[in-house]
C-alpha cells in the first residue's frame, strides 16, 4: 500500500494536482487520465455529496493519481466519511491553532494514534489492497493537508507545522486574502500576501513539511513551484473548461471578425 503523492513529498519532490468542483465523475475520470499526481474533490464549496464523492474517486481508479477530498470542516465525522469513501488523504479547511491541527491528525488515524473508527469496504479497494494491509498501513499512508487560510494561522504556523502527522501546510488564497482585508482572489499582487506565503514556506521547510497552494494558472503554478511550494493544485475543473471554451470562442470571433 503506497500513497504516491505522499511518497513524492516525503522524497522532497513536487506534486501537481487539480481541484474538482463540478460534482462530476466523468470530469474526475478525464483529469485522472491527464497525468496529475493528485486530484482534490472539493466538498466545501461545491454541490458534491458523499455518494458523488465515491463515484468520483472510483472514476480515478486505475490511474496513478492520488484521490483526495477537501472536507467541509475540521470535523471527525466529515473526515471519517471522506476516508471511508476511499480518499488517500484529506484537505482540512481553516486550521488556525495547534489544537485544531492535532484534532485533524487524530481524525485521520486509527487508535492508538488517533480516533478514526474502523469500518467501510471502499478504503482498501481504493488502494488496491486487502483489509488487513489497509488497517496496518493507513496511519502511515493517509495524507493530511491543513489549510493555512487566516492571519491567525499564519501567526501560529510554526507551531502548527511542528504537529506530527501534518503532511502539508496548504494556503487557501481567497480566505487568507479576506482575513487580511484584501479582495479574495487566488493571486493578489500584494506584498503583505507574499510575506504571509514566505512565512508559511519557512515553517514548512523548518519542520520538513510540504507547503501547498491552489493557483489559477500554469504561470502562477510554476511561480509557486519555483518558490518552494511542493503540493500545488493548478486550476479547477470548472476553470479549465471555461478557459478552454473562451479561448475557442475568442479565437473564432477574432479570426472571422
Amino acid at each position: 500500500m503506497r500513497n504516491t503523492t505522499l511518497a513524492l513529498l516525503r522524497a522532497g519532490k513536487p506534486a501537481i494536482g487539480g481541484w474538482m468542483t463540478l460534482a462530476s465523475p466523468l470530469a474526475s475520470e478525464l483529469l485522472a487520465h491527464a497525468g496529475f499526481d493528485f486530484l482534490v474533490v472539493d466538498t466545501e464549496h461545491s454541490p458534491t455529496d458523499t455518494e458523488t464523492v465515491v463515484q468520483m474517486l472510483q472514476a480515478m481508479k486505475g490511474q496513478p493519481v492520488s484521490p483526495m477530498v477537501r472536507v467541509v470542516w475540521n470535523d471527525i465525522g466529515l473526515i471519517k466519511r471522506a476516508l471511508d469513501s476511499g480518499a488517500h488523504g484529506v484537505v482540512v479547511p481553516m486550521v488556525n491553532t495547534v489544537g485544531e491541527a492535532r484534532q485533524a491528525v487524530a481524525a485521520c488515524r486509527y487508535p492508538p494514534q488517533g480516533v478514526r473508527s474502523v469500518g467501510g469496504a471502499r478504503p482498501p479497494l481504493s488502494f488496491g489492497v486487502g483489509r488487513a494491509e489497509y488497517l496496518a498501513e493507513a496511519n502511515r499512508e493517509i495524507m493530511l493537508a491543513v489549510q493555512i487560510e487566516h492571519v491567525d494561522a499564519v501567526a501560529r504556523v510554526d507551531d502548527i507545522a511542528a504537529v506530527d502527522g501534518v503532511d502539508s501546510l496548504f494556503i487557501g488564497p481567497n480566505d487568507l486574502c479576506a482575513s487580511m482585508g484584501l479582495p479574495p482572489v487566488l493571486e493578489p499582487d500584494v506584498p503583505a500576501f507574499e510575506e504571509a506565503l514566505a512565512t508559511v514556506l519557512r515553517a514548512a521547510d523548518t519542520h520538513g513539511k510540504a507547503a501547498g497552494i491552489l493557483v489559477g494558472s500554469l504561470t502562477a503554478g510554476l511561480k509557486r513551484l519555483r518558490q518552494g511550494f511542493r503540493f500545488v493544485a493548478i486550476g479547477t475543473d470548472a476553470g479549465m473548461i471555461t478557459a478552454g471554451a473562451q479561448a475557442i470562442v475568442q479565437g473564432v470571433r477574432q479570426t472571422l471578425g
